[in-house]
């Protein structure tokens, strides 16, 4: 048995390779909404998602299972409107993530055509939703089993990346941040918070983990502390290696067009690789582990999971409609939209998760004051995000809503097809 479970390192590496390919699409995204104020935006959005793996760290020890949020929220609220209601909003959260993956592939990998007709951008994002599906379907028990090797490859060239450009910085690029463009600041730290979604992967890990009281929480808070580091500095960096009105004119594949200057052609070229293999792997996890979301929902609910549909089984059902919908929001949705839709989905999951912990105090044996912070640092920060989205793009605030107004819709329907009493 004890030849089954992973060590620290394996694990490790799961919670960064799900975070890290977040980088690609939010570089742009941060420095167009917070201009020089990037690198402290992507150190707010990483301190809110550090206190929240106090409550991830603390709930995973005492429930190590696969179930991860589900587990965690059903076991504090039990199966009723509210947990069910968040379940799937969790689900819709993680196609909007999957959706702001694609994206940054298709953007990174036009860039290395002479010709970026928006028809290439949605051919590769079609493939590669195509692609991961069919890998999902074809070798589903070997997902995973490189992502040390995937990990260490990018995390090299990025780390090359800041190494060589830390040469390159012009101070005058850097100004000091001013009182009046905080505002911008945490709009862009709220805006790109789902580009640290991904250490949220760790829990699902946690059943498998050797020794996983005392490994769990050095995983968690070394994954975000390592990855916060290593997007303030890709940030500092980038900024300081060229205007800004040349990074926002590439914004969809920013840093591959900073490494033009640092690390020539060739250095463009990897960077673009890295970018393209964090995606695709980030993506295929999402999709794995979105795609079987159905599984664990659906088991809380007490029903039958075995039965087959036209020889498939639910967890390919789900596959198919998780790939359906991704191909049209990655496709159709703009990526500051997407950011935020996805980014306002896990806070509000997030602050759940929070208070969750703040209600198993004793049993998870937490202070609770530690994760009654977060959930209302996490509402706060749900509050600035879509005041910002009403500012800015109202429309994003109406897709939040139907995101939220169909989950308890579904959740009604099910109570209401089963003669089952609706409870919160």
């Amino acid at each position: 048995m004890s030849s089954k479970k992973i060590g620290f390192w394996s694990v490790w590496a799961l919670g960064v390779g799900g975070i890290v390919g977040g980088l690609f699409p939010a570089l742009g995204v941060v420095i167009q909404i917070a201009d020089v104020g990037a690198p402290l935006a992507f150190a707010i959005a990483g301190t809110i998602a550090l206190i929240t793996t106090y409550a991830y760290a603390k709930l995973s020890v005492a429930h190590p299972c696969r179930g991860g949020t589900v587990t965690f929220l059903n076991q504090a609220f039990g199966s009723g409107l509210f947990s069910g209601t968040l379940n799937l909003l969790l689900w819709f959260s993680y196609v909007v993530m999957l959706s702001f993956y694609l994206q940054a592939f298709g953007s990174y990998g036009v860039s290395l055509f002479t010709s970026t007709q928006p028809i290439w951008k949605h051919l590769l994002i079609s493939l590669a939703i195509l692609g991961t599906t069919g890998l999902n379907l074809l070798t589903a028990n070997h997902i995973g089993k490189s992502q040390i090797w995937i990990v260490s490859f990018k995390l090299g060239i990025l780390i090359l990346f800041i190494t060589m450009g830390s040469s390159h910085i012009d101070i005058s690029r850097l100004q000091p941040v001013s009182v009046s463009s905080l505002q911008s600041i945490f709009a862009g730290a709220m805006v790109v918070f789902l580009s640290y979604e991904g250490f949220e992967l760790i829990a699902n890990a946690a059943e498998d983990l050797v020794n996983p009281k005392h490994t769990l929480p050095r995983v968690y808070y070394s994954v975000i502390g390592f990855v916060i580091l290593l997007y303030v500095l890709i940030a500092l960096v980038t900024l300081g290696a060229e205007p800004i009105e040349q990074i926002l004119a590439a914004k969809d594949y920013a840093l591959a067009e900073v490494a033009k200057p640092i690390m020539g052609q060739f250095g463009s070229v990897l960077i673009t690789i890295a970018a393209l293999f964090s995606t695709i792997s980030a993506s295929n996890a999402t999709l794995y582990g979105s795609a079987r979301f159905s599984t664990v929902i659906t088991k809380s609910r007490g029903v039958d999971f075995g039965s087959k549909i036209n020889g498939l089984d639910q967890s390919s059902i789900g596959l198919f409609i998780t790939s359906g919908i991704t191909l049209i929001i990655a496709n159709f949705f703009d990526i500051s939209r997407i950011s935020t839709m996805g980014s306002a989905g896990f806070l509000l999951i997030f602050a759940a998760v929070n208070l969750a912990n703040a209600r198993m105090y004793r049993y998870t044996k937490s202070k609770q004051w530690i994760s009654i912070l977060g959930t209302g640092i996490c509402l706060v920060a749900l509050g600035m995000l879509i005041w910002f989205a009403l500012q800015t793009d109202p429309q994003t605030v109406w897709v939040l809503v139907l995101m939220v107004g169909v989950a308890i819709g579904i959740e009604v329907i099910y109570y209401l097809s089963k003669n089952r009493q609706l409870h919160l």
